[in-house]
């Protein structure tokens, strides 16, 4: 028996696992380090955000892109419910008067500081509910108030105890879908029509 080649086998074995050992811990060390300071990844659940994001779509959020604005969608810490997660759109930035107005038909819109918000995104007129027709209010200075864009099949603001949203419970911003592959892309921001051109709350 050739214990010189067995020996020598079982070195270049260990040093195979070795290094294997070591890509594993490297991999793992970068996407803690991706996962905890870069990037969000989640799988919606929910059509709350449909049309623009469908139940079981995978997507990703960038963790360091902190400079929100209007229309921009959000993964946030749940303000009713803590240590779950929600991904919606911003509609009311810090100072904003946030309004719903009465339309034909029993809908209603959005209506930022006295402006009805120009919205392309949803998929059908919002319904007007008692719960929140009525509903008034600024939002707080460092928040922002959310909806989803489907918004007679979702929990949003509109329902919350906590209406608004901390800027430090933000996750990430929504930067693209990666699934399914037939619709993955980066999400657009909305183009909000000129002549409902928001202005301050005075």
């Amino acid at each position: 028996m050739d214990w010189v080649a067995i020996r020598d086998t079982a070195k270049n074995t260990l040093l195979d696992v070795i290094s294997i050992l070591k890509t594993v811990v490297i991999v793992y060390i970068v996407m803690t380090f991706l996962n905890g300071y870069v990037i969000a990844n989640a799988v919606v659940p929910t059509s709350s955000m449909s049309p623009a994001i469908e139940p079981g779509d995978r997507v990703v959020g960038l963790r360091f892109l902190r400079d929100y604005k209007r229309g921009d969608i959000i993964v946030f810490n749940d303000p009713d419910t803590p240590g779950r997660y929600l991904i919606k759109r911003i509609i009311g930035m810090p100072g904003d008067r946030v309004t719903f107005m009465p339309e034909e038909n029993g809908a209603c819109s959005v209506c930022i500081n006295g402006k009805k918000l120009s919205e392309p995104y949803l998929p059908e007129a919002m319904l007007r509910d008692a719960a929140f027709t009525d509903l008034s209010l600024t939002v707080l200075e460092g928040s922002y108030f959310c909806l989803g864009d489907n918004r007679n099949n979702s929990l949003d603001a509109r329902y919350w105890e906590h209406k608004f949203i901390a800027e430090d419970d933000v996750v990430a911003k929504a930067a693209f879908r990666y699934w399914p592959l037939s619709r993955s892309g980066l999400f657009k921001d909305p183009q909000y029509a000129v002549d409902t051109a928001i202005i301050p709350y005075q």
